[in-house]
């Protein structure tokens, strides 16, 4: 099973500006690309910033200072990675609020754009093709199992799983197993099990629980010198320390 990387989402040839590329220039950009941001990259082709619709809008609004891509653009500039899954990406366009990133390489280079259109292409992806990958990689190479008494369907992303398992335990791994499945949009468990090993996984848990009890109750009675007898401290039974005649 492989998860698409940001490398196979990318657009690879990205638009780019200069830092004293002009307000005109990069509007002209955005509307012959249709893209909403464009990276601003130093001589050396590093990202140093995003111009973004926004920034436009804004400089346009305040017309106030240069009208230069280093003058209006957002930075620090947030990138990524071309080895990143794109859940990674995903989470780091949610946290910062961006709708794009500049990919760069190992040494700092602009490679590629990524948007959250690029990420969308997942969930396009045919319903039969999910259905192969989640049988071939998950069922048979991953858990070793055979198909012939599970049933995966696969509807618009939404899988539903059926049939029967050896044991209880192992429904959570597939249903995770399936969910990380580029494309997945849903996973319905209708599952069933041989054995339900989870229970007596769960009374085995109890015994131990209860002989660690009984262990711990027998130290902490002898550690106090409180069996047979005895006063906390010492070894001596009660009687022994009586007065005689009492």
């Amino acid at each position: 099973m492989r998860n698409r990387t940001v490398a196979d989402l990318m657009t690879p040839t990205a638009v780019a500006v200069q830092p004293g590329t002009s307000f005109k220039e990069i509007a002209r950009l955005l509307d012959e690309y249709g893209i909403t941001a464009v990276p601003v990259v130093d001589e050396a082709n590093r990202p140093v910033g995003v111009v973004s619709e926004a920034d436009l809008l804004r400089r346009h609004t305040a017309k106030d200072g240069p009208s230069t891509a280093g003058a209006m653009m957002s930075s620090p500039v947030v990138v990524a990675r071309p080895s990143w899954t794109a859940v990674e990406a995903a989470r780091l366009m949610e946290r910062h609020r961006v709708k794009r990133l500049p990919v760069v390489d190992a040494g700092g280079q602009l490679i590629g754009v990524l948007s959250r259109s690029d990420l969308l292409q997942l969930f396009l992806r045919r319903d039969r093709s999910i259905q192969e990958e989640i049988i071939e990689d998950v069922v048979v190479r991953i858990l070793g199992l055979s198909p012939a008494s599970l049933h995966v369907d696969v509807d618009e992303g939404r899988v539903t799983l059926s049939g029967t398992l050896a044991r209880r335990s192992l429904s959570p791994v597939f249903v995770r197993l399936c969910e990380s499945v580029d494309g997945v949009v849903e996973v319905v468990d209708r599952l069933s099990y041989e054995d339900d090993d989870e229970v007596e996984d769960d009374a085995e848990d109890g015994r131990q629980d209860g002989r660690q009890d009984g262990r711990q109750d027998g130290r902490g009675a002898r550690g106090l010198g409180l069996e047979f007898g005895r006063e906390p401290g010492h070894g001596v039974p009660v009687e022994d320390l009586r007065p005689p005649g009492v």
